[in-house]
């Protein structure tokens, strides 16, 4: 007759059957949509099959860009660098500008760029930044003044946002008035968000000089809009309406119609939930991950790059109700910003070496997309 096993056999067959279900357990975790993750696959090289031709390659995390009059494209690295396509050499080796001070820790670093609405005029370049400030990480915006192909003349126009590795907001746009507007993120603090006082997890609206607007809905506050968990994308439409796209928590990230001193709820509601005194999302994912970043605006829709969705998804606002594609799956891996070029086309970062991404050979890169092929 076969031997049964004793106590000490069935105690060690138990703790293996244990740690094997815990392990497949922690993989199907990591397999669910959520900002943040990580295991996405690797973007495939470009080719003739996609509506699309590669602008720049092999680049480090490039988190924001803009035009110069002449149509060359600068853009920002996130370990600190701030770097130049030159529209007759290309890519030039050496940046304009290397930051030292940038804190390049987790999501933080050097992240949005833009520059003056009369650049051919003052040549002023603005840029949100990560540092280190005493014991804790911190975000400011600074103005750089272009000569050349360097930048200098540095002057700090808003500082001491709260920092954090995750959570920095850090897009940068110019309002159709003139004035600069920066999101900013809650820091990994939720409760910053519905503090009026506090710069964290808000849309914030200055003068060029960094001084406060006589207009904004609170008196002698930068607050342009609160109630925000990690915004990274802004952008007016044909009208002149402001939007902005959001992380959730696990989901439930949203695209807002932005209104001066409204509250966008975070973190007391979120998705479908209401409450008075919140302002709901136009759009939201629901249980989907689209991990929104940078957004453009183009003839009668506005676009806005996924990381973990990994895809270009486009809101028609013009349809009523809006309506969402989706273009480019997984075709590029996380996408980081798009922005609307001098010839009308779309221009899009990767941010597949991120460290939540696995990058392909000529990852990170810059992509211009004809949206005319999406028709």
């Amino acid at each position: 007759m076969a031997q049964l096993p004793n106590k000490k056999s069935l105690v060690l067959i138990a703790i293996i059957v244990f740690i094997i279900l815990l392990i497949g357990l922690v993989l199907w975790d990591f397999s669910v949509s959520r900002p943040g993750d990580i295991l996405t696959p690797t973007a495939p090289p470009l080719d003739d099959t996609l509506p699309a031709v590669s602008v720049a390659k092999e680049l480090d995390i490039p988190w924001a860009l803009d035009f110069l009059p002449d149509g060359s494209i600068i853009f920002t690295e996130r370990a600190g660098r701030i770097r130049l396509i030159d529209e007759k050499e290309g890519l030039l080796p050496d940046p304009l500008l290397t930051i030292d001070e940038v804190a390049h820790r987790g999501e933080g670093g050097l992240l949005g760029i833009v520059l003056h609405p009369d650049f051919v005029q003052n040549s002023f370049v603005y840029v949100y930044y990560t540092y280190q400030n005493g014991a804790v990480l911190a975000n400011r915006v600074v103005r750089f003044r272009k000569h050349d192909n360097n930048l200098s003349d540095k002057e700090i126009i808003i500082d001491n946002i709260p920092g954090a590795s995750i959570h920095n907001g850090g897009r940068i746009k110019f309002g159709p008035d003139g004035h600069l507007y920066i999101t900013t993120g809650d820091a990994n603090n939720p409760d910053l968000a519905q503090d009026e006082n506090s710069l964290a997890g808000k849309i914030l609206r200055l003068k060029d000089d960094g001084t406060i607007p006589a207009d904004n809905p609170f008196p002698d506050s930068p607050v342009y809009s609160f109630g925000h968990r990690n915004p990274q994308g802004l952008v007016w439409d044909g009208q002149g309406v402001l939007w902005a796209t959001e992380h959730g928590p696990r989901a439930n990230d949203e695209l807002n119609l932005i209104e001066p001193g409204k509250n966008y709820g975070w973190p007391i509601v979120q998705g479908d939930e209401e409450a008075p005194g919140f302002v709901s999302p136009v759009i939201h994912s629901g249980t989907e991950t689209w991990a929104p970043s940078g957004a453009a605006y183009l003839d009668g829709s506005l676009f806005f790059a996924g990381l973990r969705g990994q895809s270009l998804y486009e809101v028609v606002i013009d349809d009523q109700p809006v309506s969402l594609r989706r273009h480019l799956n997984r075709d590029f891996g996380r996408l980081r910003d798009v922005v609307v070029g001098p010839d009308n086309f779309l221009y899009i970062l990767t941010s597949n070496r991120d460290g939540r991404g696995m990058p392909g050979e000529d990852d990170d890169r810059i992509i211009r997309i004809d949206p005319g092929k999406f028709r």
